[in-house]
């Protein structure tokens, strides 16, 4: 589904805040891998999903989705193979609008729009099933503003708007990071139950290691712009956090470097 082959990206070249964020990458995912990403500061994880994303062209590689090269392909058009849910709740959404009016904006994304209701009585009646899906009530506040909603009912909302196309590749970056422990566990909860209901090939970062061990059926770990380790399957199930960070020492030859993420 994902084949990332040679990929290299050098912000502010030539000059002395010249930093090389991807340095050779080559990654393949399959369909319905669900891939949880960690690595220290400055690694090279938000930088892979902004190439993925098309926020911007790499210096070198290439980037394929699905069998279709779209290392040159803008942004916008990208989107339709994408859903995306970033670290910050505010983000992708529209907070003045009601959430039945932005499930009924990501519901229409990629397809020909003409002149009639943005949200008829038959899509309502579907939102509201879906919201019902995930357990926080929101099934009874169609019409409330999205952004009066908290930070993890917010989020849980975008995970609705980034999967219900359902897209070629899921992209969460960090999506938990910003909520309190307690709602960061039930937004990766509803995180679970939709990737797996829908068979979504998803990449997602955290900083948190335990997280990465527990979620998805594959983990790789960067460092310096490339990959490091990549386990899957059983060999991933019986990880520890000690384990983790023993491999990324041998791997490395250095010492990790983000207390957030061993302190999480």
């Amino acid at each position: 589904m994902l084949k990332i082959t040679n990929l290299h990206k050098t912000f502010m070249p030539g000059t002395i805040n010249e930093k090389k964020a991807l340095n050779g990458l080559s990654l393949t995912i399959n369909e319905g891998d669900f891939v949880t990403v960690i690595g220290g500061n400055g690694a090279g994880k938000s930088t892979l999903l902004n190439a993925i994303s098309g926020v911007w062209k790499p210096d070198e590689g290439t980037i394929e989705i699905d069998g279709v090269d779209v290392t040159n392909m803008p942004e916008h058009k990208r989107a339709a193979f994408l859903g995306r849910v970033f670290q910050d709740p505010m983000k992708g959404t529209a907070p003045d609008m009601e959430i039945a009016e932005n499930l009924s904006i990501a519901d229409r994304r990629g397809t020909k729009r003409r002149f009639r209701w943005g949200c008829t009585k038959a899509d309502r009646e579907k939102y509201k099933k879906l919201l019902a899906s995930l357990e926080l009530g929101l099934e009874d506040r169609l019409s409330s503003k999205v952004g009066l909603l908290s930070g993890g009912q917010r989020q849980a909302v975008t995970l609705l708007m980034a999967t219900i196309r359902k897209p070629k590749i899921l992209l969460l970056d960090e999506h938990t990071a910003a909520l309190d422990p307690k709602t960061a566990a039930k937004v990766l909860e509803i995180t679970d139950k939709i990737v797996n209901e829908n068979r979504l090939t998803t990449l997602m970062i955290t900083h948190n290691m335990r997280d990465a061990i527990s979620h998805g059926n594959r983990l790789i770990m960067l460092h310096e712009g490339r990959v490091i380790i990549d386990v899957a399957g059983e060999e991933k199930s019986r990880l520890t956090v000690e384990d983790l960070l023993e491999m990324f020492n041998k791997a490395s030859g250095d010492h990790f470097s983000s207390d957030r993420a061993i302190l999480s």
